[in-house]
């Protein structure tokens, strides 16, 4: 599979990336960690060498199958993992990254991310300054290769790199949910800095696989999803999934793989793509060979459109 520079750095990141929020069993419902680490070492030998963690996900338990799953091919592995916002005082976030190295089981981590900005869900506000102070500590100790940042705005970035290199930013991106388009998006461009897209699926919504009626079991927090919260937008996004359909079947490939060729076809854009077996991560690591023309593109953008119109800008994609 053919791989990117990460940012301004000499990291090359794979088009789809293996995302693994799945595996933090309190926000997901039905996981099973043994399919989770066969799908990790299914989506290696697909040629997808990048995966995505956070400390957040399951208190560890993410990093930890991560590391289950492919600490046998780690040198050939990217790993990027994220920094919780309770963690954002200097003394906690080096404990906190040594925490998510012996997760790991590894000697350093590539793409080191700050979760959330600081403040959020209600986390003490801490002053950029010094939660890049270590971030930019633990870089130049060779413990870090990169540093991300996720969810933040235009403002929370610019401040963020006037104390230290940025490479990339992870925001929810999909094409029923685009609300970095245009000032976010730009920005990151200017900066030569990768787009890491999680959610590019709309959490299950864009694989088609739900219908009009569905309820998620008890404990998952897709029932907080604004898309499906909402009646409204949930019945938009069915009606343009049937004209997405046809564009598909012309494709030959799934929903699913079309709407990962569309978010990979956005400008410095990689999908970090979730999985619950063996099959699902190789039929995503298919969408990467998909090509999509100009006016493919603008079909099928103009079929977003139908649901993105009818949402306020807001870069939560749920209302917990």
């Amino acid at each position: 599979m053919q791989t990117y520079a990460l940012g301004n750095t000499e990291i090359e990141i794979t088009p789809i990336i293996m995302g693994t929020w799945q595996a933090d069993k309190g926000m997901w419902a039905g996981t099973d960690e043994e399919e989770l680490i066969e799908g990790l070492r299914a989506g290696f030998e697909a040629g997808i060498t990048t995966v995505d963690t956070a400390s957040e996900y399951g208190n560890g338990d993410s990093e930890r199958l991560v590391a289950r799953a492919l600490r046998e091919v780690r040198d050939q592995m990217v790993f990027a993992t994220k920094l919780w916002v309770s963690d954002f005082r200097y003394d906690a976030a080096i404990a906190a990254c040594e925490q998510s190295l012996k997760n790991l089981q590894t000697d350093y981590i590539d793409l080191y991310q700050l979760h959330w900005p600081s403040g959020s869900w209600g986390s003490d506000s801490v002053p950029i300054a010094e939660t890049m102070q270590a971030m930019v500590e633990l870089k130049q100790q060779g413990k870090i290769r990169a540093i991300g940042v996720s969810n933040f705005s235009v403002a929370q970035m610019e401040e963020a790199r006037q104390y230290g290199p940025i490479d990339s930013l992870q925001p929810p991106y999909s094409l029923f949910w685009r609300a970095i388009e245009g000032e976010i998006q730009n920005y990151c461009i200017e900066q030569n800095w990768s787009i890491l897209a999680y959610s590019p699926l709309c959490q299950g919504l864009l694989t088609g696989k739900f219908g009009p009626d569905h309820q998620f079991p008890p404990g998952d927090h897709r029932a907080k999803n604004k898309l499906f919260v909402n009646r409204e937008h949930y019945q938009r996004a069915q009606r343009a999934l049937e004209q997405l359909r046809p564009i598909a079947a012309q494709k030959a490939c799934t929903l699913a793989q079309l709407a990962l060729a569309w978010v990979m076809a956005q400008p410095r854009t990689h999908a970090i793509a979730g999985f619950r077996n063996v099959q699902q991560v190789q039929d995503n690591a298919i969408a990467a060979e998909i090509q999509l023309s100009e006016a493919e593109l603008e079909e099928i953008e103009a079929i977003g459109s139908t649901v993105t119109n009818h949402l306020e800008y807001d870069p939560v994609l749920w209302a917990f």
